[in-house]
C-alpha cells in the first residue's frame, strides 16, 4: 500500500526534470514568434508613416504649385501655366498634374500613362487610389479663389514594399532561428550537464562506499593487530602478578617486575604508534637543527642496527630549520632504518641524505630527508600498503607492522609527507618532506634528572576514574605531595572557590560535568592566574588544541619520574618550585 506514494514521489523530480527540459526550446519559440510578431508591427507601423510623410510632401508640392500658377491663372496665361506644370515632369514620382478652374474643371495639365487626367475634379483630402497618391490645393489670390491644383504621384506597389522590408525580414527570422538553435543547444547541454552530476554524484558515492570499506578493512586489521599484541602484554602483566604472589624469592620478583615494566613500557609505545598514525597524538613541536639532530643518532643507529649495516651521512651545513617533535622524528627515522636493515639480508649501506627544496606553487619551501637501502626493494603492487597499519612482510612474531604507519602519521601531522621510491632487486628510498621553518632554533636545555625535593606542596588532583585517582595519588604520596582530590572539574571549582590552599592543579582532560579538563585550566588561568595547571591525558582529539594553548600535558601512562619532573617544571614556571635544602 506504501509503494504507490513512494513511487509518486519518485515521479515528481522526474517530472520537474522532463518540464524544465522543455521549458527552455518553447519559450526560445515564443520569444522567436514575438520577435517577428513586433517586426510585423513595426514594418505596417513604418509602411503608415511613410505614407503619411509621402502625403504631406505631395500636400507641399502641391501648395507651392498653386502659389506659382496663380497668376498664371487669374490672367489665363495658359502657355505660363503649361511651362509651371511642365517643370514638374521632372519629378518621376509625378505621374499627373493639372490646373482647374474654381468649378473644377481642367485647364491644362498632364499625364504619363497609365494615368489620365478626369474632365472634372473636386477638391478633398489626400487619399490612395490603386498605387497612386492624389492631392488637391486651391488657388487663391487674398481671398478670391482662382482655383486649384491637381497632383497624383506614385506609391510604391507591394512588391517594392516587401522587397523594401525582405532585409528586415531576413534579419529577424535568422535572428528566430539563432534563438530557438541556441535554446536547443542549451537544453543539450543542460540535460549533458545533469547526467555529468549525476555520474558525478554516483561516483562519489562509489567512492564514499569504497573508503569505508577500506577504513572497515583497515579497523579490521587494528583491531585484530591491536588485540593480538595487548594480549601479549597482559599476558605477561597478569602472570607477572600471579608469580609474584606465589614466590618470596627476591631474585625472582625483580625479574617479574622488570617483565612487568617492559609490557608496560610495550604497551605505551604501541599505544603512541597508534596515535601518531591516527594523528591524534599531541605533538610537541619545536624549531631544530636538522643536519645537527640527525648526526647525533648515528651512535643509536649503530647499536641497533647491527653490524652487518653501515650508515654513511650526506646532511649538508646549510640545511633549513623545521619545527617538529624531536622525539618522534628520531623515532621514525628509526623504524626506516629497521625496516631497510630487515631488507638487506647481507648487510650493507644506509645512505641518509638530506637537501633544501624550495617551493613550487601552492607548496611551499621543505627540507627532504631520504633514507636509501640497497635492499630487495618493494613490490609496485605493495608500495600503497606499507604506510598502513600492521601490515608487514614480515613472519609472525618479527614486526608489529607499525613502523612505517607511525612514519606516515608523525609528517602527515607535522604538515608534510612522505615519498617512496623502489626498485626491487635494487633498494628503496624513503623522503620525508618536512615544511622549512622560518624560527629561530629553541636554545634551552631540560633537567630531566631533576631530583629536587618537593617540598610542602599541596596538589589538587581532579580525575573521575577511582582506580586512576588512586595510583596517581600513590604516586603523589610517594613524592611527597598532599593531595586531595576532586571528582570532576564542577567539583574542582567548588573547592577553589572555598579555598585557594593549593600550589598545584592536576587534572585529567576528559571528565563527565559541564567542565572539562580543558574548561578548568582556562577558569583557573583567569580566575588564579598565579595558581600552576597541568592535564594529564591518555587519548583525546583536543590534546592538540591543548597544546597549542601552551596547556601542560602529561601523556598516559607515565612514570613517577615524569611525575616528578613535570610537577617541578610546572611549580617552577610559575616561581612557587621550593629552594634545595642544603
Amino acid at each position: 500500500m506504501t509503494d504507490a506514494p513512494q513511487a509518486k514521489s519518485a515521479d515528481r523530480p522526474r517530472a520537474f526534470g522532463i518540464v524544465a527540459q522543455m521549458a527552455t526550446p518553447l519559450a526560445a519559440v515564443l520569444i522567436a514568434l514575438l520577435l517577428l510578431a513586433a517586426s510585423v508591427a513595426v514594418a505596417f507601423q513604418l509602411e503608415r508613416v511613410g505614407q503619411l510623410e509621402k502625403a504631406r510632401q505631395s500636400a507641399v508640392q502641391a501648395q507651392i504649385l498653386a502659389s506659382g500658377i496663380a497668376a498664371p491663372l487669374a490672367f489665363d496665361d495658359d502657355v505660363a501655366l503649361q511651362e509651371y506644370l511642365n517643370a514638374l515632369r521632372a519629378d518621376p514620382q509625378i505621374i499627373a498634374a493639372a490646373a482647374l478652374r474654381p468649378d473644377g474643371s481642367l485647364v491644362t495639365g498632364f499625364a504619363r500613362p497609365p494615368a489620365r487626367l478626369p474632365s472634372r475634379i473636386a477638391m478633398g483630402e489626400p487619399r490612395i487610389v490603386g498605387n497612386a497618391l492624389i492631392v488637391t490645393a486651391p488657388v487663391a489670390q487674398g481671398s478670391t479663389r482662382l482655383g486649384s491644383v491637381y497632383l497624383q504621384s506614385t506609391v510604391d506597389s507591394w512588391s517594392r514594399r516587401v522587397t523594401r522590408y525582405l532585409g528586415l525580414a531576413v534579419i529577424v527570422v535568422l535572428a528566430s532561428l539563432l534563438i530557438v538553435v541556441l535554446a536547443a543547444s542549451y537544453a543539450s547541454l543542460r540535460k549533458a550537464h545533469q547526467e555529468l552530476q549525476n555520474e558525478i554524484t554516483s561516483r562519489m558515492r562509489a567512492q564514499e562506499a569504497l573508503r569505508q570499506s577500506q577504513k572497515m578493512e583497515a579497523m579490521g586489521q587494528l583491531t585484530g593487530g591491536v588485540a593480538h599484541d595487548f594480549n601479549n602484554l597482559l599476558m605477561v602483566a597478569s602472570g607477572g602478578l600471579d608469580l609474584m604472589e606465589r614466590t618470596n624469592d627476591p631474585v625472582k620478583l625483580e625479574k617479574l617486575k622488570a617483565g612487568i615494566r617492559q609490557a608496560v613500557d610495550r604497551g605505551s609505545k604501541l599505544t603512541k604508534q597508534l596515535l601518531a598514525f591516527a594523528r591524534r597524538s599531541p605533538l610537541k613541536p619545536e624549531v631544530i637543527d636538522l643536519r645537527q639532530r640527525v648526526s647525533g643518532m648515528d651512535a643509536l643507529l649503530e647499536r641497533s642496527l647491527g653490524e652487518s649495516i653501515r650508515v654513511a651521512m650526506h646532511l649538508p651545513s646549510d640545511l633549513w630549520l623545521v619545527e617538529v617533535d624531536a622525539s618522534e622524528l628520531e623515532v621514525a627515522i628509526l623504524n626506516i632504518a629497521l625496516n631497510a636493515r630487515d631488507a638487506m639480508a647481507k648487510g650493507g649501506v644506509i645512505v641518509i641524505e638530506g637537501a633544501n627544496a624550495p617551493g613550487q606553487g601552492e607548496r611551499g619551501d621543505c627540507v627532504h630527508l631520504a633514507l636509501t637501502d640497497q635492499g630487495s626493494g618493494i613490490p609496485a603492487d605493495d608500495v600503497a600498503k606499507i604506510f598502513e597499519p600492521f601490515y608487514t612482510t614480515k613472519g609472525v612474531g618479527q614486526g608489529t607492522g607499525l613502523g612505517l604507519s607511525q612514519v606516515y602519521g608523525f609528517v602527515r601531522a607535522s604538515g608534510g609527507d612522505v615519498r617512496v621510491d623502489s626498485i626491487e632487486g635494487k633498494g628503496t628510498t624513503i623522503t620525508l618532506m618536512l615544511p622549512r621553518s622560518t624560527k629561530n632554533a629553541a636554545q634551552h636545555i631540560e633537567d630531566a634528572e631533576a631530583k629536587v625535593a618537593p617540598g610542602k606542596h599541596r596538589i589538587l588532583l581532579v580525575e573521575d576514574d577511582d582506580t586512576v585517582a588512586h595510583t596517581v595519588g600513590g604516586m603523589l604520596e610517594e613524592l611527597g605531595y598532599e593531595t586531595e582530590r576532586a571528582e570532576n572539574g564542577d567539583a574542582a571549582l567548588r573547592r577553589l572557590d572555598r579555598e585557594r590552599d593549593f600550589s598545584l592543579v592536576l587534572s585529567d582532560m576528559i571528565m563527565p560535568g559541564d567542565v572539562s579538563g580543558i574548561d578548568l585550566v582556562r577558569r583557573v588561568g583567569h580566575n588564579w592566574p598565579a595558581l600552576p595547571t597541568m592535564l594529564m591525558t591518555g587519548y583525546s582529539a583536543a590534546a592538540a588544541s591543548a597544546a597549542k594553548e601552551g596547556i601542560r600535558l602529561l601523556p598516559k601512562p607515565f612514570s613517577i619520574q615524569d611525575l616528578s619532573v613535570q610537577i617541578l617544571a610546572a611549580l617552577d614556571q610559575k616561581g612557587h618550585r621550593p629552594p634545595t635544602p642544603e
